[in-house]
């Protein structure tokens, strides 16, 4: 065993058996929950690039992964337990249909397409042999994890792509269908029981004479009774049938099944209870608060912010925001290209330290902004930035022992301890809602307490009566016991204005300070408040301007979508008068991101001439303040 190995999990026979498979092997790889596949995939990524003779380069092998927590663990395994697969990239899928898309079409502003439109063009791209011109050229093997999660246009991608190479392309894919959460981006309700785990009957039956079907059955996560409580059924979810009635059955016997079982875990108590907040706190672990949605992980987080209680919002699985360091060294240079030593000193220098291997944070922003001669286009960069398609290495990933996350968000990582919210049953839900998938709640209850190392408890369910959405944005808001009542706002991720420095619009303090202030003074969970700068509004249909401020100091302005959005919340009649709150109140430091924005402004501020810079991102429940004598809730007309 070569030393690479010395501190790394040994492989059980069925993990040596998917390593060692040929590169031309077209390979599916079912795995339980806990069974080991990330360590799995990369012992594979190394033998695919160490076997003599036969060894493949990096560049010959693409690696596909559902999000981008799933795409940092993977490098995270890659980097400790790794040699040659060191050098291999894995992306996203929307990272990498992004890049080809580019690669084949230039000139072409791919991002201003949504996430489905820019996977259905890269289908497209495939069958007019765009994988073939672009850097990388034709794939030799393609790994792709969470196959289970392939669902409408990524599925369709997929297919495409290894459709496209049958004849010389080897590929490995690993999935485990009691796992398979996502059908509800399908959009035809009839259509997603079908839809759920179809990739598997696909590649079935698209390669039936040479399909080698391996399977990975131990559980290396689960260390307790407790971690293992629902395991027995994962066997049972892979089998659910297609057929939407028999499917709906057994689902509901599953989630029922399931909740009886979470029933036996200890509850670990209301966040009322000073104990079971110090248990929070005090917790040396990773635990995860785990909810069925973001109504539920918005209550609890705020709770959990009132009682000062340090903890992490998981992001939606698309959601891109660049680290903070990245605007730090983009504004400490005036040229136009760096070289790696100079990449180097700037990152050493930067009051933000980033995360992760400083080779491997070059690498991937050469690999995306690559200039000739070795050198790094700086411009290039500002333009990943802008148009929200930068590699997922610079993607901001602050830590946090504590997490707040719907189940959907926390899909493939795994924690010491898991407090999964009661659910209720399905008939309870009903009400609630128009459609159900009874299959699909009980595979993501399943996901939910399969999460856990060590503990397990549950914790009842936080009122989330009066947290409704609005269907004209899709912002979650705060109602009340009238229809009328609006008394608060959920933050989304570009609420703060990017187009000119803080500073420069709205309030009058000096741009170098501000991002010095958000450098060395911001953190993740500082509370944020809004402040109304006048009554006018600044166009039809949308609110006065609102100045961010961290311990009354500015720091930004809101957005002209927070203004369009909070507009269209209190203007509940077209005769309604809107009672601008004074103050929005309760918001939290999401990250600090690297945002793009005017050149000219930028440079007019002093922050160099790149035009980029550092802003505080928004989350969290934002509640309304308004003036004295003014009603609290009510807006009247």
């Amino acid at each position: 065993m070569s030393d690479i190995y010395l501190g790394s999990p040994s492989l059980t026979e069925e993990q040596q058996s998917v390593v060692d498979q040929p590169w031309d092997t077209r390979l599916l790889v079912t795995a339980g929950a806990g069974a080991g596949k990330t360590h799995t995939l990369v012992r594979r990524l190394d033998a695919l690039m160490s076997v003599e003779e036969e060894a493949l380069e990096a560049q010959e092998i693409l690696v596909l992964s559902f999000s981008r927590a799933a795409v940092r663990e993977l490098r995270e395994r890659i980097a400790l337990h790794a040699r040659e697969a060191r050098r291999v990239r894995v992306q996203t899928f929307d990272s990498w249909a992004y890049a080809m898309l580019r690669s084949a079409h230039p000139d072409h502003d791919w991002g201003n397409l949504r996430f489905e439109e820019r996977i259905r063009e890269a289908t497209k791209a495939i069958l007019r042999g765009a994988v073939e011109d672009s850097e990388s050229g034709a794939p030799a093997h393609v790994v792709i994890d969470e196959v289970q999660d392939l669902v409408g246009d990524r599925r369709d991608m997929v297919e495409t792509l290894l459709d496209r190479f049958q004849d010389n392309c080897g590929f490995t894919v690993v999935g485990d269908g009691a796992q398979a959460i996502f059908g509800f981006q399908v959009s035809d309700e009839d259509a997603r029981a079908a839809e759920t785990n179809y990739f598997f009957d696909w590649l079935r039956a698209s390669y039936a004479d040479d399909l080698v079907e391996l399977h990975l059955s131990g559980n290396f996560r689960a260390r307790t009774d407790e971690a293992r409580t629902a395991l027995s059924l994962g066997p049972t979810l892979q089998r659910l049938p297609s057929e939407a009635e028999a499917s709906a059955a057994a689902g509901e016997d599953l989630h029922s099944r399931l909740r009886d079982m979470l029933r036996s875990c200890a509850d670990f108590g209301s966040l009322d209870d000073r104990f079971t907040i110090d248990s929070l706190r005090d917790f040396p672990g990773t635990c995860a608060i785990l909810c069925r949605d973001n109504r539920q992980a918005l209550v609890l987080s705020d709770m959990l912010f009132t009682q000062d209680v340090p903890h992490r919002m998981q992001r939606p699985l698309q959601d891109r925001p660049v680290a903070s360091w990245v605007a730090s060294v983009l504004r400490s240079t005036g040229s136009t290209t760096l070289m790696e030593d100079r990449f180097r000193e700037l990152l050493a220098a930067s009051p933000v330290a980033p995360e992760g291997d400083h080779t491997r944070l070059w690498r991937a922003l050469r690999g995306a902004a690559r200039a000739p001669r070795g050198l790094l286009d700086v411009a290039a960069v500002r333009r990943l930035i802008a148009e929200g398609r930068s590699p997922d290495d610079l993607a901001a990933a602050e830590r946090s022992n504590l997490i707040v996350s719907t189940t959907h968000r926390a899909k493939g990582l795994e924690f010491d301890r898991v407090i999964v919210v009661d659910p209720e049953p399905l008939s309870e839900i009903r009400k609630q809602h128009t459609h159900i998938d009874p299959a699909a709640e009980a595979r993501a209850l399943y996901v939910a307490m399969t999460r856990a190392r060590d503990d397990m408890f549950r914790i009842a369910a936080p009122d989330t009566a009066r947290i409704r959405k609005d269907r004209t944005t899709d912002r979650w808001y705060i109602g009340g016991w009238r229809g009328h009542i609006r008394a608060g706002i959920a933050a989304s991720g570009r609420d703060v204005s990017r187009d000119h420095p803080p500073g420069t619009d709205g309030f009058e303090e000096n741009p170098s300070a501000v991002q010095e202030y958000l450098a060395t003074s911001v953190r993740p969970g500082d509370e944020l408040v809004l402040r109304l700068q006048h009554r006018m509004p600044v166009a039809v249909a949308q609110s006065p301007p609102y100045t961010l401020l961290h311990q009354n100091r500015p720091v930004g302005v809101v957005s002209e979508r927070f203004r369009r959005d909070l507009h269209a919340s209190l203007k509940i009649h077209k005769n309604w008068e809107i009672n601008w709150p004074e103050e929005i109140v309760g918001f939290r430091v999401d990250c600090l991101e690297s945002v793009a924005g005017s050149t000219a402004s930028g440079a007019r501020a002093g922050l160099g001439d790149h035009g980029v810079w550092i802003l505080p991102r928004m989350s969290g429940l934002g509640r309304y303040r308004r003036g004295a004598g003014q009603p609290q809730e009510e807006n009247r007309s």
